[in-house]
């Protein structure tokens, strides 16, 4: 069972979510023949300000 963990900074809508795991699952299967019900895609959230990005949060580079 292939799990695939993605980190992403807040602010994608859920379609945006859907799309994501949809795509990854494919890809998964196109790569590696797993069956798509056995594909489990992990979508952590992250908020800006616990997101670093050259020893300053996304948030206080505005992003």
């Amino acid at each position: 069972m292939p799990i695939i963990q993605v980190n992403l900074m807040e602010g994608r809508t859920d379609e945006q979510k859907e799309l994501l795991i949809h795509e990854i699952t494919e890809a998964v299967h196109r790569a590696i023949s797993a069956p798509r019900e056995s594909v489990r895609v992990l979508l952590n959230d992250m908020p800006s300000q616990n997101w670093g990005i050259g020893g300053q949060s996304a948030k206080s580079r505005g992003r």
